[in-house]
């Protein structure tokens, strides 16, 4: 008895391909939306530092070959793209959500915060937006959640790069006034040099109290 074939993915557009970069914002083109914004968020797992995201809308036929998920690309790769991202994107956010906002809510909805003051800060508005990972954003412009979005959609991919990149700063900018952390290098994140340094000298102000590791007992 011969089986039955296997449905295809995404059968509303069988001549694309989920490996396209550009295949979620084609399909949102199909649906006659123009303005698409790629939005993420970088630093949900530090244990200091602010919660950084951002907003990018791309126009139509930019493809910047040379952008992927930030965690996948090398620190000056990142830099170098960074400006390349800004003058090629039609509009560009970024939002910044501080550690007292983190430790009165959660880490979850101050990272929803920051894609929402990232959107916020474009102009012009998006019609509609695809979100890295499985949240939407509190906002009532259409939107599409996407598992490993940094990973599949370049619109997400840029943002990924802006949000990553503009946190670096402020962290190395954190290492100038408490330089015992190594946030220059660490960027906030709980390495064997930075738990050490918790343990001889305790949190500085930017430090997140609630995650596990900052407060030592």
């Amino acid at each position: 008895m011969r089986r039955p074939e296997n449905l295809k993915l995404f059968p509303e557009a069988p001549h694309k391909t989920p490996v396209d970069p550009f295949y979620h914002e084609t399909w949102a083109r199909d649906l006659g939306y123009k303005l698409i914004a790629g939005v993420d968020e970088a630093g949900r797992g530090p244990l200091a530092g602010p919660v950084v995201a951002a907003a990018v809308v791309l126009p139509e036929g930019v493809r910047l070959s040379g952008i992927k998920d930030s965690k996948k690309m090398t620190a000056r790769a990142r830099f170098e793209t960074f400006h390349t991202i800004m003058g090629a994107a039609l509009t560009f956010g970024i939002g910044v959500v501080s550690v007292s906002y983190i430790e009165k809510f959660n880490i979850l909805q101050a990272s929803l915060e920051a894609m929402l003051r990232a959107i916020k800060a474009l102009d012009p508005q998006p019609e509609i937006i695809l979100v890295d990972g499985i949240h939407a954003v509190p906002i009532p412009t259409r939107q599409k959640c996407l598992k490993k979005g940094d990973q599949i959609s370049r619109s997400i991919s840029a943002a990924s790069v802006l949000a990553k990149v503009y946190r670096d700063r402020i962290m190395v900018s954190h290492h100038r006034t408490y330089p015992a952390y190594g946030f220059d290098k660490n960027k906030g994140y709980g390495t064997r040099r930075h738990l050490e340094a918790l343990r001889e000298y305790g949190p500085s102000p930017v430090h997140r109290l609630t995650f596990k590791g900052v407060v030592v007992v």
